[in-house]
């Protein structure tokens, strides 16, 4: 039901129940997962109750892009990922970029890179930069 979500919660129970409706949960604060912790669900709380207050904090995104990009815009699920976590992360490595897209680190997949080169493509060179090896949200 919530498979694809990654998700951190503080509270065991909460972490059970939801890598059990399929969420990749996370035990520490990270900042490229959804807090659950702040959306303030209490219980009972069917499943169904979780996956659509869980879905219309993704959904948020939405809204993060339209304020990045000046409009409303789709992008392919992994190039607008990677445009949310540069954003709200401020910069990210190569490997952490992977690894918060859910990808292993020393995997030899392009996926990332592709994304990367796609955004580019679309919107100019300097949307994402590369300093020091750290990537970043530049110019549109």
């Amino acid at each position: 039901m919530l498979d694809g979500i990654r998700i951190y919660s503080s509270d065991e129970i909460w972490r059970h129940i939801l890598s059990e409706l399929g969420a990749t949960v996370s035990d520490a604060p990270d900042k490229t997962y959804l807090d659950f912790d702040s959306l303030g669900i209490t219980m009972p709380a069917t499943p169904i109750m979780l996956k659509t207050v869980i879905q219309n904090a993704i959904d948020g995104n939405i809204q993060l892009l339209h304020d990045i990009f000046g409009r409303n815009i789709q992008l392919p699920y992994i190039q607008a990922q990677i445009v949310i976590l540069l954003y709200k992360s401020g910069g990210m490595s190569a490997n952490d970029l992977r690894n918060a897209l859910g990808y292993s680190p020393n995997a030899t997949t392009h996926a990332v890179d592709t994304a990367i080169y796609q955004l580019r493509k679309t919107f100019g060179r300097d949307f994402i930069i590369n300093v020091n090896g750290v990537y970043k949200i530049g110019q549109l």
